[in-house]
């Protein structure tokens, strides 16, 4: 989209020296290309024209679910971009030729296009229903689906929104096989009250009504990851960097904007000279996805902090030895160590690279009347005083198109391996996604694992414990019961305890926690469950 960009380039050149963990899905590791999706806002067919902002939400929750389902979708901004490029007016509706040139604009290969219309439903005392068609245009066959259809009671709109997703991941991927209980269960419902605030205020055309909206989905929904993160961004906007910094920090570390919000935390907490805080916000976004100016940025904090930062600023320059501000920011800090030599090598290449940068000169000139290994001796009363330079943008689409490269390259890896370490490793990753509550990429691991090792006992009791998360609690029952066929563990036997606790059958869960006992003495789970059992009357052996 837009062509693959460079950040992408340069992650990919870090992955040998950088460690990291993606937070979304896995690429399908029988097909890694075109996978690129355009959601388009659905139409609104039901006559109300305060209904429109349901048709704004259709990319929004798509977009997130399709992610989870190994596609990559075009963000609000490419999309914006695509309408701008092209001279278009950001409400307008394309048509079947100017959808098509869209698509090719961002490299699409798939666009999504959908209607609603919501009507008062007769014998349900007057509820409003959602009615949803949607179709899947080939861009690369030139070819229309069949409609997919669905409807709910308006309050359940994200239910419905996720059906219509895993219905389009079905049509996009024939292969696909997460269950659609699984989609309905993934994290991100709220009030329908709180998701119009949200919707509203990321479309809103003013400043002051976005605030105003986005505030009111926070308010109700105080754990509602997408409304802090836009909150935080428009706060950060309008240079309130302490408020900013407070609603950005309430994005769980565990969640799939938690890297966004963590970059914009870093720059909210830099703004505020809370250097300290804003280097371990960058620090946490580097250490999973270590692109240059997040590397950049961590040392910029460092430095601020009086601490020596050229390895980080090394990091940078390295992985994008194209970008002056890296090379000037490595010669500040090294001119701060005492290396003049060093300072002279990477001032010239900055200047090289762009040779109208009147700070880079200057710092040349003060290098050049140094004694070899003097220490920069910057004031504000002798007129120089060189400070290393903060990115202070964050580029969501050239975050997830890494982070998307990177699921690709895995998979190619993971192809290679034997078929009983592949599902070792796609096992150990789908119980990462299920500890973060990111059930559909949880479960194309475990699918991956039994793929490659159907009679893996630890799969086999990840997908119970899914099953269990994504309340179907007869399949996981199953799922637990395969699993201590094929080899007995403690996993698959707290399923079975938590899901006969459940039916308040406490002799049958009294009897799955003590063997979970026998084989783990010190399982605290199996301890908290014990004490349950215990307190509703049942001894555990």
């Amino acid at each position: 989209m837009r062509s693959i960009t460079k950040s992408i380039a340069l992650y990919l050149a870090l992955v040998a020296v950088f460690a990291f963990r993606t937070v979304v899905s896995a690429q399908a590791p029988s097909d890694p290309g075109g996978r690129v999706v355009l959601v388009l806002p659905f139409d609104n067919h039901s006559g109300n024209a305060s209904l429109n902002w349901i048709g704004d939400s259709f990319p929004d929750t798509l977009n997130k679910r399709l992610n989870s389902a190994g596609f990559l979708t075009i963000s609000h901004d490419d999309r914006t971009f695509a309408y701008e490029h092209m001279g278009l007016p950001a409400d307008f509706k394309p048509t079947r030729a100017t959808t098509i040139r869209m698509a090719q604009v961002l490299d699409a290969n798939y666009v999504i296009l959908g209607s609603y219309s919501v009507q008062a439903e007769a014998g349900n005392g007057g509820a409003n229903r959602i009615t949803i068609q949607a179709k899947v245009l080939s861009i690369d066959s030139l070819r229309l689906s069949q409609a997919i259809e669905d409807s709910a009671e308006l309050a359940r709109l994200f239910d419905a929104e996720n059906a219509v997703a895993w219905k389009v991941a079905g049509v996009l991927d024939p292969h696909f096989s997460a269950s659609e209980q699984t989609f309905l269960a993934a994290q991100g419902a709220v009030s329908l009250p709180a998701f119009e605030d949200y919707i509203r205020g990321t479309n809103a055309g003013s400043d002051t009504e976005k605030l105003k909206r986005l505030e009111s989905a926070v308010a109700l929904a105080p754990t509602y990851a997408d409304a802090l993160l836009a909150l935080g961004k428009e706060q950060y906007a309008e240079r309130k960097f302490d408020a900013a910094a407070a609603t950005l920090a309430k994005v769980p570390k565990t969640d799939r904007l938690a890297l966004e919000a963590n970059f914009y935390l870093g720059l909210a907490r830099f703004n505020s000279a809370d250097y300290s805080g804003a280097q371990k916000a960058f620090e946490f976004v580097a250490g999973r996805l270590p692109l240059p100016e997040v590397v950049n940025n961590e040392g910029v904090a460092v430095s601020r902090l009086g601490k020596d930062a050229v390895a980080e600023f090394q990091r940078a320059s390295q992985a994008d030895p194209s970008d002056e501000d890296y090379h000037y920011n490595l010669a500040v800090a090294m001119f701060r160590r005492g290396d003049t030599v060093g300072a002279t090598l990477e001032v010239n290449a900055a200047l090289k690279l762009k040779p109208s940068d009147n700070e880079a000169a200057e710092l040349l000139s003060q290098l050049k009347a140094a004694p070899a290994g003097e220490r920069l001796n910057a004031s504000a009363d002798s007129g120089f005083s060189p400070l290393e330079r903060i990115r202070r943008s964050y580029s969501e689409t050239g975050f997830r198109q890494a982070a998307f490269q990177m699921d690709q390259l895995r998979a190619a890896r993971m192809a290679t391996l034997p078929a009983g370490q592949r599902a070792v490793e796609y096992t150990q990753l789908g119980r990462q996604y299920l500890a973060e509550g990111l059930l559909p990429e949880a479960e194309t691991q475990f699918q991956f694992a039994l793929a490659a090792s159907p009679n893996s006992a630890e799969a086999h009791a990840g997908m119970a414990q899914l099953r269990e998360a994504s309340g179907d609690p007869a399949k996981a029952r199953d799922e637990a019961k395969t699993s201590l066929i094929m080899k007995p563990n403690a996993a698959a036997l707290l399923v079975l305890a938590r899901l006969d606790l459940a039916d308040k059958n406490f002799a049958a869960s009294a009897d799955d926690v003590s063997r979970v006992l026998k084989m783990e003495p010190a399982n605290a789970e199996a301890i908290a469950l014990r004490m349950v059992l215990q307190e509703h009357g049942q001894s555990v052996p």
